[in-house]
């Protein structure tokens, strides 16, 4: 990362471009938690959560997002997150890349680039600063899945058609990408199942997942690291991304798209594999009424990691979709979300189900008690059928609780 680093910190101090603009953005979010859950899936367990049953109080997220704005049309972005939990601090990058964004041609059409690292513009959800989730304080398990492994490191180019300049209410934009570094996407998804939190990987992070009869000495993973490193090229071939996103002014968007990394999933290198990683998704923000918004996505894919011989050690299957409410009045939000999520485990490997099946559902209530001051009080419940937990003597069935008090400041 440290030469992608160092072309950022060179085009963010040294560019000629004309006069620039600063500004520095971010969240600090403090959290008392309660969970009824198993170990935490950020510790190598099978739990939903980001924390272990009990009580906690953690600096949840300390994120910061800086920019560097010329009158070109150039910019360069850098975003940093952290926590600090049980006695135990991180931070890492997240993002850093250069954009550029054309004015209006006189046909009505304009054209943008963003070169680096970056999250693609699936979620309808994480659009606070620092990718943080505006309406809930955990993102649904879509898209936390997006904040653990999915990141682009590559270029965008996104062409929009500018529904002003044509006598129309909407615009229509067509966004294709191109990658590198996302090989083992979906290792994680496949071992520990989907989850929800507002956790994200940061650039270089390594993952714990459990470690089942497959991964021991003499069974089919006994290479496989007992951590996953998302962000890592291990084939050399780019992986691409296509979205079509429609927008209503002053009503509602509308996309969907395709992710796949083109990864050969039988390369293995230090213990870590190509996971063939692929899927379709969509989503919808609808403004009903005032104050009442819908918001919905759904995303479906497969993934396949195999042995150097071509045996299918992983061929999974997955879904996940979740409907929101959220209704403004005056300082007061109340938001709901109801989620369903699979994975469907296709191979002959026994010692290694991925199975699993599930719901969710969150209730959330946010207090506006200054202009970048929110209380919140949040509510959620995800019950799921993973057979692999009886592995570690657990039951295969399980509904898993969290309570939480957060207060989050905006700058």
């Amino acid at each position: 990362m440290g030469r992608y680093f160092c072309l950022f910190i060179s085009l963010f101090s040294c560019a000629q471009l004309g006069a620039v603009e600063f500004k520095a953005n971010g969240i600090v979010d403090f959290r008392l938690s309660h969970n009824t859950t198993n170990t935490s899936y950020l510790r190598g367990g099978y739990g939903k959560f980001s924390s272990d049953t009990g009580a906690g109080i953690a600096l949840s997220q300390v994120g910061g997002q800086f920019s560097a704005a010329w009158d070109s049309g150039v910019s360069a972005n850098l975003v940093l997150n952290g926590y600090s939990e049980e006695g135990k601090s991180r931070a890492g990058i997240t993002e850093a890349y250069v954009k550029y964004k054309s004015l209006p041609s006189e046909s009505g059409y304009r054209w943008e680039n963003r070169t680096g690292l970056f999250y693609p513009h699936i979620s309808l959800e994480n659009r606070a600063f620092a990718w943080a989730s505006v309406n809930t304080l955990n993102s649904s398990t879509l898209n936390t899945w997006l904040g653990e492994e999915i990141r682009l490191l590559g270029t965008e180019l996104k062409f929009t058609r500018l529904g002003k300049m044509h006598a129309d209410p909407y615009d229509i934009s067509l966004t294709t990408s191109v990658f590198s570094n996302n090989d083992p996407a979906a290792a994680l998804l496949a071992w520990h199942g989907w989850t929800s939190s507002n956790r994200q990987t940061f650039w270089g992070q390594a993952r714990a997942f459990p470690q089942g009869p497959a991964h021991q000495p003499g069974q089919v993973l006994e290479h496989q690291d007992n951590v996953s490193k998302p962000y890592l090229e291990l084939d050399d071939r780019l992986g691409y991304l296509v979205q079509f996103d429609w927008r209503q002014h002053r009503k509602g968007h509308i996309l969907f798209g395709y992710y796949d990394n083109r990864a050969l999933p039988f390369v293995v290198e230090n213990g870590q594999y190509g996971w063939d990683t692929k899927f379709a998704y969509a989503g919808v923000g609808w403004k009903l009424a005032p104050g009442l918004k819908l918001s919905a996505q759904y995303l479906t894919g497969t993934t396949l990691m195999q042995m150097p011989s071509g045996e299918d050690v992983v061929n999974n299957s997955y879904s996940s979709a979740f409907v929101a409410l959220s209704k403004q009045l005056k300082k007061h939000q109340f938001s709901v979300r109801v989620e369903e999520f699979s994975v469907t485990d296709r191979d002959q490997q026994l010692a290694d189900n991925n199975d699993e099946y599930g719901r969710a559902a969150t209730v959330n209530y946010t207090y506006r008690l200054a202009k970048p001051w929110f209380l919140s009080a949040q509510y959620t419940v995800i019950e799921s059928n993973r057979p692999s937990r009886e592995y570690l003597l657990q039951p295969a069935k399980l509904t898993e609780q969290q309570l939480q008090f957060a207060a989050r400041y905006f700058f």
